[in-house]
């Protein structure tokens, strides 16, 4: 009993023998290697593969059996021939006709499509008949004449006659044998006629090809000289820019540094953010970073004028001195930068709690009205003079050169019947030691009159202290049920987080009434107006 192998050759299942498959394989990669120097090895083996698989097919029908054996896959190696057959005929240098005049098949019927007119029936009957296309087409168009018989008869031929489809069958078109030699003799032939039909197209094009190859090259010429032109524009005119808008730049750094420096006003550091900057090393710092910033500016602005005017030249010396001083200057920043910013690292907390005498309903306000010391009522002419007092409202808007809100109201219950109130200041420092230090630069005051607290805008930090995210909470702890009536201010100058929400409804005016409630303050008007709950159906 022998073993049976199933394979795939030219898209068909095949079952061979273990041994028929060993030789086949063997004869298979013989081809492989043998066409592998061509460009269309693959087709030609592709080829060989399926016409072996047609006569595999051939031999099962006609033996009525379903496996190949060996003798089947030594007949079809012998009727395809051997690689080493043709290679010692060619060793022994036997002419191109002679090699290949030994090996003609048996010539079949088939359209032949690639060359035909319309279906290539008189293309393959010339085939067939060794006669000219030609003449089997004049003669069906005569034909034409005698009551179109010849159209009828074209038809039916069209229908009757099978299209050479496959190389295989090209070949048998043509009675070549489909073995290797014919399908090395049909890729010669096919090599030889492109590279005939390409040495034809050559010669005939290669005078138009070199005159459009030259206006081609005029043309891509002045395209390039015109984007040469455009680019050159493009370039002075971004010189310009960088000139100007660098221009500008080096007066802002020239005018920044007159205000760090308290040219025109020494308290510039009393105002955010410049009070980060309250520092010792402050001066260092601010001329570090001033010619970290300035030199690439002016850097950008001398190679722009050497741009435009190239008669200007830099001296190598002195761009050596301003990347040496440009290197120290942004060592130097980056240094002090980072202990600015590790003076945030710690974070300390001082608290004071107050008892509040208890009111069933209390009231919190803000006076926006601005503290000034005697200093600065002489510095503002804030006295009284024949116009009455007058009174300084503290700005809600929000800049860059504006103090953060530092002040946050929050409201907890308590078990007991006491109110107090906690007072807590808080900020960052360097460690806890320096955190503790900075909290007590704040100052911050309210004031209680019976049941109403007035509190001031915000915390004020301590003249030539640093900030350094300084902040006050005031915790006020009530009893449940106790009333507060908020004023919508609270929103504009303190950190306040509560929110009423009224639905589709306006607010009821410029305060809104609260209630201390199991799970905190509440909204009155929330606790009247309650959401319907929504059920699960």
């Amino acid at each position: 009993m022998n073993k049976t192998i199933i394979i795939n050759i030219g898209n068909s299942i095949i079952h061979i023998e273990e041994e028929a498959y060993e030789i086949l394989m063997a004869y298979l990669n013989e081809i492989k290697q043998h066409f592998a120097k061509n460009a269309d090895d693959f087709e030609i083996v592709k080829d060989i593969e399926n016409r072996i698989a047609e006569m595999f097919a051939e031999i099962l029908q006609k033996g009525q059996k379903q496996v190949i054996d060996v003798a089947d896959v030594r007949g079809v190696i012998a009727q395809m021939g051997s690689v080493q057959d043709f290679v010692n005929d060619e060793e022994e240098e036997v002419k191109t006709e002679n090699f290949y005049a030994n090996y003609n098949g048996i010539k079949k019927l088939y359209r032949d499509t690639d060359e035909g007119v319309i279906s290539g029936v008189c293309a393959g009957l010339g085939h067939y008949l060794n006669v000219e296309a030609r003449w089997l087409r004049l003669a069906f168009f005569l034909l034409t004449f005698l009551a179109g018989t010849s159209i009828l008869v074209y038809l039916i031929l069209w229908v009757v006659i099978p299209r050479a489809s496959s190389r295989s069958e090209r070949m048998e078109m043509k009675g070549e044998a489909t073995n290797l030699y014919g399908y090395k003799k049909s890729f010669d032939e096919e090599v030889a006629a492109l590279k005939a039909n390409m040495k034809s197209a050559n010669s005939q094009f290669k005078p138009v090809v070199s005159t459009v190859g030259d206006f081609i090259s005029s043309i891509f010429k002045a395209i390039g000289s015109l984007i040469s032109w455009i680019g050159k524009l493009l370039g002075k005119i971004f010189a310009w820019f960088i000139i100007i808008f660098g221009f500008g730049m080096l007066m802002f750094l020239i005018i920044s540094l007159g205000v760090l420096l308290g040219a025109w006003d020494d308290g510039v550091y009393n105002n955010f953010p410049f009070n980060v900057l309250n520092v010792p090393f402050k001066t260092e710092l601010i001329f570090a970073s001033f010619f970290t910033a300035f030199i690439p500016v002016l850097a950008l602005v001398l190679l722009a004028v050497k741009m435009i005017f190239n008669h200007i030249q830099i001296s190598k010396y002195f761009s050596f001195l301003l990347l040496g001083v440009w290197i120290i200057a942004a060592v130097s920043t980056s240094f002090n930068v980072a202990k600015v910013i590790s003076a945030f690292n710690e974070e300390a907390e001082i608290a004071q709690t107050t008892e509040v005498k208890p009111f069933k309903r209390y009231v919190f306000k803000v006076d926006p009205g601005m503290t000034f010391t005697a200093e600065d009522s002489l510095k503002y002419n804030l006295g009284n003079n024949n116009n009455g007092y007058k009174v300084v409202v503290d700005r809600t808007s929000h800049g860059m050169f504006r103090d953060p809100k530092n002040v946050r109201l929050v409201f907890e219950k308590t078990e007991d019947n006491k109110v107090t109130v906690t007072q807590s200041f808080k900020s960052n420092g360097r460690n806890f030691q320096d955190a503790l230090s900075n909290s007590q630069n704040l100052n911050y005051k309210y004031h209680i009159v019976d049941s109403v607290f007035t509190l001031t805008p915000r915390a004020t930090l301590k003249k030539k202290a640093a900030w350094r995210d300084q902040g006050v909470v005031l915790t006020v702890k009530m009893p449940i049920g106790t009333q507060v009536v908020l004023n919508n201010d609270l929103y504009n100058y303190l950190k306040f987080y509560y929110y009423c929400n009224h639905g589709d409804e306006p607010s009821t005016g410029e305060s809104e009434l609260w209630v201390m409630t199991q799970e905190g303050l509440k909204c009155k008007y929330e606790l009247d107006h309650p959401e319907p709950k929504e059920v699960n159906q």
